[in-house]
C-alpha cells in the first residue's frame, strides 16, 4: 500500500510539471488578456516576460524538488524500518541519536558562546539553547549521511524536471557531438569563484557521459567582476585560431585575468600572438561577449554558474551530484523518446506537445 501511496505522490508531482510544460507547450494562441479590443496572447507574454516567468517557475520547481526528496527520504525510512520490523521513530533511535557524540561540556559551551556577537550572559538559558543548536545540528547531519546510504542501496528516478527556455546555439562554442542527446549549456563568468569550482566536476561530467554529453559555453560576465568580460574576449580570441576551449580552461585553472596575463596565456598556447594581440585590443570579439550577456539578460539570469540542460534551467552553486542527475534525467527522456520513435508508439499526449 505504500508503495502505490508512493507512486501516487511522486505522480502527482510530475503530473503537475508535465501538466505545467503541456499548458505552455500547447496554448501559445491562448488569450490570456485584452486591452481595448486587442487580444494578448501566451506568445506574447512569453516574448515580453519570459524572464521574470522563468525564474518564479524555477523557484516554484525548487520548492516541489525539496518537497520530492523529503517524500523519498520519508519512504526510504519508511521502508527500511519494515524490513527491520521496527517503527521509522525505533530506527531513527537506533541509527541516528544513538550514534550521538557526547553532549558539549561546559567548556565546549563556552568556546562556542565567545564566538557568538550577542550582549545576552552565558546563563543556563544560553547554555540550553547552545546545546541544543549544536544536538540539532548533530542530528541533522548524522541522519543526512544514514539517508544518503538508503539512498545509495535503493533505485529512485525522479522524473520531476526544471522550467524550460529557449537556449540559442548558433555561433557558441560546443564540445563534444553536436548531435549528443543532451545539450547542456552553461552561462558562466571567468572570475566567479562558483564557475571556478564547476569547471572540474563538467570536465568530469563530461568523462562520464562521453559523446552522449555535448558542453555548450556561454559568456555572461557580471557587473562585479572588472576583468571578467576581457577574458571572456581573450577566449573566443584565441577560438578564432581554433584554440577557444584550450585558453577557456587555462583561464579556469590558472584565475589570472589582467590583459598582461591574458596575452602571455596567448604565448604559453603558441597562439599567433601578433594576431591574438590585435584581436584582444581592438575589442572585435566584444559585440560576441555582449550577445551572450544580452541573451542571459532576457532569460533573466541573474548569477552564475546557470545551466540548461536540453533546455531545462537550472543554477547556483551545483553539486557534481546534481550535475549529474540532471544530465542522466534528460538522457533518460531521450532515451524513451528514441525507443518510441523507433517502434512506432506515439501516445496523443506526447503528440500534442509537438
Amino acid at each position: 500500500m505504500r508503495n502505490i501511496l508512493f507512486v501516487l505522490a511522486v505522480g502527482l508531482f510530475t503530473s503537475a510539471a508535465f501538466a505545467q510544460n503541456l499548458t505552455l507547450a500547447d496554448s501559445n494562441s491562448e488569450v490570456v488578456a485584452e486591452v481595448n479590443g486587442v487580444k494578448l496572447t501566451a506568445a506574447e507574454l512569453e516574448l515580453q516576460e519570459g524572464s521574470k516567468l522563468l525564474q518564479s517557475r524555477y523557484a516554484f520547481y525548487e520548492v516541489q524538488r525539496k518537497a520530492l526528496d523529503d517524500l523519498i527520504d520519508q519512504h526510504l525510512l519508511e521502508i527500511e524500518a519494515h524490513k527491520q520490523n521496527l517503527t521509522v521513530d525505533k530506527l531513527l533511535e537506533r541509527e541516528v541519536n544513538s550514534k550521538l557524540p557526547a553532549e558539549a561540556t561546559d567548556d565546549q559551551l563556552q568556546v562556542y558562546y565567545e564566538g557568538l556577537e550577542t550582549d545576552k550572559p552565558f546563563d543556563k538559558e544560553m547554555k540550553d539553547k547552545i546545546r541544543q543548536h549544536i544536538h540539532d545540528a548533530r542530528v541533522t547531519k548524522v541522519k543526512a549521511a544514514y539517508l544518503k546510504t538508503l539512498r545509495s542501496q535503493a533505485k529512485i528516478t525522479v522524473e520531476l524536471a526544471p522550467p524550460t527556455a529557449s537556449v540559442e546555439l548558433a555561433g557558441a562554442p560546443i564540445l563534444g557531438p553536436k548531435n549528443a542527446p543532451v545539450v547542456l549549456v552553461e552561462f558562466a563568468d571567468y572570475q566567479c569563484p562558483y564557475c571556478q569550482k564547476v569547471h572540474a566536476d563538467l570536465e568530469k561530467l563530461q568523462k562520464e557521459f562521453g559523446d552522449k554529453l555535448a558542453i555548450a559555453f556561454k559568456d555572461f560576465p557580471l557587473p562585479m567582476h572588472p576583468f571578467a568580460e576581457k577574458a571572456a574576449e581573450a577566449a573566443r580570441c584565441a577560438g578564432v585560431q581554433g584554440k577557444f576551449w584550450e585558453f577557456h580552461d587555462k583561464l579556469f585553472e590558472d584565475k589570472k585575468f589582467e590583459p598582461a596575463d591574458l596575452k602571455q596565456q596567448a604565448v604559453a598556447l603558441q597562439l599567433n600572438t601578433t594576431q591574438f594581440d590585435a584581436c584582444l585590443d581592438s575589442g572585435a570579439e566584444t559585440a560576441a561577449v555582449q550577445k551572450d550577456a544580452g541573451e542571459g539578460k532576457r532569460l533573466g539570469l541573474s548569477g552564475t554558474p546557470s545551466f540548461f540542460a536540453n533546455g531545462h534551467f537550472f543554477s547556483g552553486a551545483m553539486t557534481y551530484d546534481a550535475l549529474r542527475d540532471m544530465v542522466a534525467q534528460q538522457l533518460k527522456a531521450q532515451q524513451a523518446k528514441a525507443s518510441q520513435s523507433s517502434i512506432g508508439e506515439t501516445s496523443p499526449m506526447e503528440s500534442s506537445l509537438r
